[in-house]
């Protein structure tokens, strides 16, 4: 566990209050094409957004939105390189610039969150790369974001997955929100290098092709007092994606609290709410990572140890 949380628990000075101007927020409001790049705290009072809105890099810390009940909509469909909010790091030359302390609350998101560090917007290379050597976790941890809050958010999938927690983000808080619409694959992906994440007191009704929550070589979360509504799929499945893209992935989906959420809507053949190791390799890409001594590169196995999932409630 103190591997896993090795960087996501260290302690950063935020940056000061920085109120967006008049000016940044009419241009935050205007419609476009084009993002925009977030760099202060901006309150709408309900007055929507209709373009994508971007958080990038350091000059990105302390940066919040609170849409007093409005929207985010983007022209055009959300995708993975294009997403509707992204709280992305940004290379510069040999390091990374990150985003600190983003919080953003009282949002409708029509389409996609996307939290990520290497390989923002798509790109494996860097991924790849550092997945090669030892320190990965650390590397990864160290490049991305950190402490990004989402609070009282409506997520409303269009298809791709609504929330998607990259490699090496650590310590991310969605809490008092809620998931509607559709996914073809998961409503959040916690993926490989990232922990310590809170998802606590959130409403899960939306229809995904999947499980609602994959963890995926992802430690040290928690997962409290959730209502997930499953329409037949699976919960919380907890495993390690190995072989995927090339990239190695060190890290395990160990250390994990999953305790005091109600499942409803289970299938009744396979009422799988919570499963740890759910996959152990058995994935025709698992060998694309083969010929390094170390994470899923020497072992196929979710390596899955010391959760914990307790006073759960599964209805079927």
């Amino acid at each position: 566990m103190t591997a896993v949380l090795a960087l996501a628990l260290l302690t950063f000075q935020a940056p000061a209050d920085q109120r967006c101007t008049p000016q940044e927020v009419a241009a935050l409001t205007t419609p476009s094409t084009q993002p925009y790049r977030l760099t202060c705290q901006a309150d709408l009072s309900g007055v929507d957004i209709r373009r994508r809105v971007m958080i990038e890099g350091a000059e990105g810390s302390g940066a919040s939105l609170d849409c007093g009940g409005g929207s985010i909509r983007a022209p055009g469909p959300a995708t993975t390189a294009a997403p509707t909010l992204a709280v992305w790091s940004r290379r510069e030359g040999d390091r990374w610039s990150r985003p600190v302390d983003v919080t953003i609350r009282n949002c409708t998101v029509v389409g996609n969150v996307r939290i990520w560090g290497m390989g923002a917007g798509g790109s494996m290379r860097d991924l790849l790369a550092s997945s090669r050597t030892a320190g990965h976790t650390q590397a990864a941890q160290s490049s991305a974001p950190i402490r990004v809050v989402l609070d009282r958010v409506r997520f409303e999938g269009v298809g791709t997955i609504p929330l998607y927690v990259g490699p090496g983000v650590t310590r991310t808080m969605v809490t008092r929100s809620t998931f509607t619409g559709r996914s073809t694959s998961t409503a959040v992906y916690l993926d490989a290098e990232s922990a310590g994440a809170l998802i606590q007191d959130n409403d899960f009704d939306i229809r995904t092709g999947r499980e609602q929550i994959a963890v995926d070589g992802s430690g040290a979360n928690r997962i409290v007092g959730n209502r997930l509504a499953l329409h037949g799929k699976g919960g919380v499945f907890l495993y390690r994606n190995c072989g995927e893209d090339g990239v190695i992935r060190h890290q395990t989906p160990s250390y994990n609290q999953i305790t005091d959420n109600l499942f409803t809507g289970a299938g009744w053949l396979r009422p799988r709410a919570v499963v740890i190791g759910s996959r152990e390799g058995g994935r025709r890409y698992c060998g694309d990572d083969r010929g390094w001594p170390f994470g899923s590169s020497a072992d196929d196995g979710d390596g899955a140890t010391g959760n914990l999932t307790a006073r759960n409630i599964v209805r079927r």
